[in-house]
């Protein structure tokens, strides 16, 4: 029901009918300033109504689907809200969108198995020998740490492809991409504790993210 009344309110903002909701009339209002794209908006709501079943992903391929059509998404958005149109910026969001669902993936996973819910892809489990089981139980063995590290792997492969693009990025598109640091933070702590997924260090604070944030912003960098 929450999926169709977003459905019928994207419809309706861009019939200048915006339904009389706080959340709903501000989009109306980003939309009619800065001509967002309403099929990036409609991706989103499809997407996360297809994820509603709470099932694995079957492959880390269907992980990226996902995460280019909920997190990319937002970030083509956000670029639009910027003023960028250029297809470099697209391509990196791109990549950044998909390194960026793949890790909330390994960063709910805590969460998750307290549910006794595993939504890693199920390939590169079968790949390591792992089951759900493992999961829920907890287990630390190397297999276990084999399937964060080889997802973990594909997000820093994205991040180097986003990062691929960064000459040819234009400066005003930055605000957007500094997502990556939150990102590199995360993949940077779980490489250090030998990727445990489950290490208590990877829910703490980290207290020098805002530093590296002003540092990348005053570098003009992502």
């Amino acid at each position: 029901m929450r999926m169709q009344f977003w459905r019928k309110a994207v419809e309706d903002i861009y019939c200048d009918n915006p339904p009389h909701q706080p959340v709903a009339i501000e989009l109306w209002k980003a939309v009619k300033k800065h001509q967002l794209t309403k099929m990036w908006l409609m991706k989103i709501i499809d997407e996360r109504e297809k994820n509603l079943d709470d099932r694995a992903y079957r492959n880390i391929q269907e992980l990226e689907t996902y995460a280019e059509n909920t997190q990319s998404a937002l970030l083509y958005l956000t670029l639009e809200m910027l003023g960028v149109r250029d297809i470099h910026a697209d391509h990196a969001a791109s990549h950044i969108g998909k390194a960026q669902g793949i890790v909330t993936c390994l960063r709910a996973t805590p969460y998750h198995i307290s549910r006794r819910k595993v939504f890693l892809p199920m390939d590169i489990c079968m790949l390591h020998g792992v089951s759900q089981e493992d999961f829920i139980r907890c287990h630390q063995e190397k297999n276990v740490r084999d399937v964060i590290y080889d997802i973990a792997s594909q997000a820093h492969v994205h991040l180097e492809h986003a990062r691929s693009f960064s000459r040819n990025v234009p400066g005003k598109a930055l605000p957007a991409f500094l997502c990556t640091v939150a990102l590199e933070d995360y993949l940077h702590k779980i490489q250090k504790v030998d990727f445990n997924v489950f290490h208590p260090s990877l829910h703490k604070k980290s207290v020098l993210l805002p530093l590296h944030l002003y540092i990348r912003s005053w570098k003009k960098t992502y």
